[in-house]
C-alpha cells in the first residue's frame, strides 16, 4: 500500500507539473526561476538547451509554445509531434536538462536479475526499464525524468537505490514489450498442471483432464498468443517432439523457438485450442481446420487453426490476423512505378481473370485486398468467397467458406454467379472444380480476382493446365498474373556497412548488376532480436497475357520459353526488383538468395 500511495502522489504531482513547471522549463529565458528535479537541483530550461545546440530556432520554440497552449501537451511531446525533433534527440536534451546519462536501448540488453526486481505492471505505468544491478544500486532507463518523485517511487518498488537513465519513449515501450515476455509466467502454470495430473490420475494412466476446467492450460494458451502478438508473429507452431513440445513463432517470414513445454501437456494444450476453434477434440488422427477470435490486450485477434497428426502427436499451427492493422493501399505494396502501372491497367479491365501467385505467406491476400479496395465502387456489384474472411469491406458482399456445412469455394462461386456480380474475388483456387468455374466466370463477362500457389507468374498459368483446364481456355480467360514474394528489410536501428562473402558477391556479379562499393546489413540489435531484419517488403513480377504468350500456352510451350516470351513482352522478373532493393540498401543479398532461391 505504501508503494501505491507514493505512486499516486507522484502521479498527482506529475499532473500539476505538466500544466506548470514543464512550460516554465520550456519557455525562453525571462528571469523566471528554473524548475527543480526531484533531488532539489535546479535545471536549465529545455528550450534553452535545444536552442544552444542549434536544434531549435527562437521562432520554432515560440510556435511550439503557442501550439502547446492549445494542445495541452508538454513541450517535448509537442516538438516531436510537430516533427521538429525526433524522440532520441529529445531524450538527449532531457538527459542534459536533468543531469542524467542517456542510454540507447537498441544496444542495451536488460539483465534478468534487474527485471525481476520491478513488476511488469509498475514498469509499464512508470515507463521504466530496469537495466542492471551496479553494486547496491539499480540502473533504470526512464522515458520521463521530469516526473516528480519518480526516483523515490522506484526505490520503494525495488527496495534499493536507483540510478536514473534517460531513453526515448518509443524505445522504452518497445523494450518493455520485448523484455517482459508473456511466456515468462508459463513455468508456474506448467507446475500447477503437473500437480493436477498427479492428483487426478494414477501414475500408470494417461491424463484425461477436462480442458474447459483446466485453468493452467487456459493461461498457457493465452500467454502463447500474447507473446505472438507482442512479437508481430504471423503464425504460431505447436510441435510435438519425442521429448518435448516445441513452440515457435514466425516473425517476418522466419521461425524462431520461443518456448519448450513438457510432453505431458501437449494433448491437453491442443485440445484447449480445438475447443476455442470449434473443432472436434475426439478426432486426433485426421487433419482439421477451425477459426476463433481471442482477446489479446486491447485487441481482438482472428486466429485460423490447423491441426494434423504426426508420429509424436498432433501438431497445431495458428495463423494470427490483427484487425487493428489497416489495409494497404495498392500503391504502398512496394511495386516499382512501372510494375504498378502495368498491374493497375490489368486490374481496371471489365472482365477476365487476374491471378496472384506465390507460396504460402508471400502476401497474395494482401495484394488481392488492396486491388479490391482500389477498384470497388458503388456502380458495380463486388462479391467475394473466402476462407476465412480476413477483413470486412463496407459495401462488398463477402461469403465465408464452411466445408462442414457444405459451402466450398466451388459452391460459393456457383451461388455468386446467380447474384448478378460484376467483380468476383475467389480467395484461393485449390482444385480443378474451382479453377474451371473461375475460368468460366471470366469468359462470361466477369472480372475475377484470385490467388494460386505457384513459384512464379509463368508457373501459375501452367498450374491451371495441370489441373485439367484446356490450354485454350486458360489463354482466353487470364488477363495477367502477378508473381510475388516478401523479403525482409534491413533493421533501420543497426544498419552497418559490410563486405559480402565471396558467394554473395558472385550472385551480384552473375546478374550483371552495376558496381557497388558498399553493401549494408543489419548488425543485430535488441529491436530486431539480433536478426538484423525488421519488417518486410514485396517483390513482384507482372505477366500480361499477349498474343505470343497465348500462342505458346496453347501449343504446350515449356516454362522457359513462356518466361522468355513474357520478359520480351515487358515483364520485369522478381529477381531484378529484389536486386534493386539490395542496390538501394533495403534488403541484403543473403535475404534475396534465401527467399528467391537464386542459383
Amino acid at each position: 500500500m505504501g508503494f501505491l500511495r507514493t505512486r499516486r502522489a507522484a502521479m498527482e504531482a506529475f499532473e500539476a507539473h505538466v500544466h506548470g513547471v514543464d512550460r516554465m522549463a520550456a519557455a525562453p529565458s525571462d528571469g523566471a526561476p528554473s524548475p527543480q528535479v526531484p533531488g532539489g537541483r535546479r535545471t536549465r530550461r529545455l528550450g534553452e538547451i535545444l536552442m544552444e545546440a542549434g536544434l531549435l530556432t527562437p521562432e520554432q520554440l515560440q510556435q511550439a509554445l503557442e501550439a502547446q497552449a492549445t494542445s495541452g501537451r508538454r513541450l517535448g511531446d509537442q516538438l516531436v509531434t510537430s516533427g521538429l525533433l525526433d524522440e532520441r534527440t529529445l531524450a538527449r536534451a532531457l538527459a542534459e536538462q536533468y543531469g542524467l546519462r542517456q542510454v540507447d536501448l537498441r544496444h542495451e540488453e536488460p539483465a534478468a536479475p534487474a527485471l525481476g526486481l520491478l513488476d511488469e505492471a509498475a514498469a509499464r505505468e512508470l515507463l521504466a526499464v530496469p537495466l542492471r544491478l551496479d553494486g547496491d544500486a539499480l540502473e533504470v532507463a526512464v522515458a520521463d525524468p521530469s516526473l516528480p518523485g519518480l526516483d523515490r517511487v522506484l526505490e520503494e518498488a525495488v527496495g534499493r537505490r536507483v540510478r536514473l537513465r534517460v531513453a526515448s519513449l518509443s524505445d522504452v515501450r518497445h523494450t518493455l514489450d520485448r523484455a517482459y515476455k508473456a511466456t515468462d509466467r508459463i513455468d508456474e502454470h506448467v507446475r500447477r498442471f503437473e500437480e493436477r495430473v498427479a492428483r487426478r490420475q494414477p501414475a500408470s494412466d494417461a491424463p484425461t483432464i477436462t480442458v474447459a476446467d483446466d485453468a493452467p492450460v487456459v493461461q498457457i494458451v493465452q500467454a502463447i498468443l500474447d507473446q505472438a502478438v507482442r512479437e508481430r508473429a504471423s503464425d504460431v507452431h505447436i510441435e510435438p517432439m519425442a521429448d518435448r513440445i516445441r513452440v515457435r513463432n514466425r516473425v517476418d517470414g522466419a521461425l524462431h523457438e520461443v518456448l519448450t513445454l513438457p510432453v505431458l501437456i501437449g494433448p491437453t494444450l491442443v485440445s484447449r485450442i480445438k475447443v476455442l476453434a470449434g473443432m472436434n477434440i475426439v478426432e486426433r488422427r485426421r487433419p482439421q481446420d477451425g477459426q476463433m477470435e481471442v482477446q489479446v490486450g486491447e485487441a481482438k485477434i482472428d486466429v485460423r487453426v490447423a491441426t494434423t497428426a504426426t508420429v509424436h502427436g498432433e501438431k497445431c499451427v495458428m495463423r494470427l490476423l490483427d484487425k487493428r492493422q489497416s489495409l494497404f493501399d495498392l500503391a504502398e505494396l512496394g511495386m516499382p512505378a512501372s510494375t504498378y502501372e502495368r498491374y493497375l491497367e490489368l486490374a481496371r479491365a471489365p472482365y477476365g481473370m487476374m491471378v496472384c501467385a506465390g507460396p504460402t505467406g508471400s502476401g497474395k491476400t494482401t495484394t488481392l485486398y488492396a486491388t479490391l479496395a482500389k477498384i470497388a465502387r458503388d456502380e458495380i456489384n463486388v462479391m467475394t468467397v473466402e476462407d476465412p474472411v480476413e477483413y470486412s469491406f463496407p459495401g462488398i458482399n463477402q461469403i465465408q467458406i464452411n466445408e462442414q456445412a457444405g459451402i466450398t469455394f466451388a459452391d460459393g462461386l456457383r451461388s455468386i454467379l446467380r447474384q448478378d456480380p460484376d467483380c468476383i474475388l475467389v480467395g484461393e483456387i485449390r482444385d480443378a472444380q474451382t479453377a474451371r468455374m473461375a475460368v468460366q466466370s471470366a469468359l462470361t463477362g466477369h472480372l475475377v480476382l484470385s490467388s494460386i500457389h505457384a513459384t512464379d507468374a509463368v508457373s501459375a498459368m501452367l498450374r491451371f493446365v495441370d489441373m485439367g483446364i484446356e490450354p485454350f481456355l486458360v489463354a482466353a480467360s487470364i488477363l495477367g498474373v502477378v508473381g510475388q514474394r516478401l523479403v525482409r528489410r534491413i533493421c533501420p536501428e543497426c544498419r552497418i556497412p559490410y563486405d559480402p562473402p565471396t558467394e554473395e558477391r558472385a550472385v551480384w556479379d552473375a546478374y550483371r548488376m552495376p558496381p557497388k562499393d558498399t553493401f549494408v546489413r543489419g548488425q543485430g540489435c535488441t529491436f530486431c532480436s539480433g536478426t538484423g531484419y525488421q519488417g518486410r517488403i514485396g517483390v513482384y513480377e507482372v505477366l500480361r497475357s499477349d498474343e505470343r504468350t497465348r500462342e505458346l500456352l496453347v501449343a504446350g510451350g515449356p516454362h522457359a520459353v513462356l518466361r522468355e516470351a513474357a520478359e520480351a513482352a515487358g515483364m520485369r522478373p522478381m529477381l531484378a526488383q529484389a536486386m534493386d532493393l539490395v542496390a538501394r540498401d533495403v534488403t541484403t543479398l543473403a535475404e534475396v538468395t534465401r527467399t528467391l532461391f537464386v542459383f
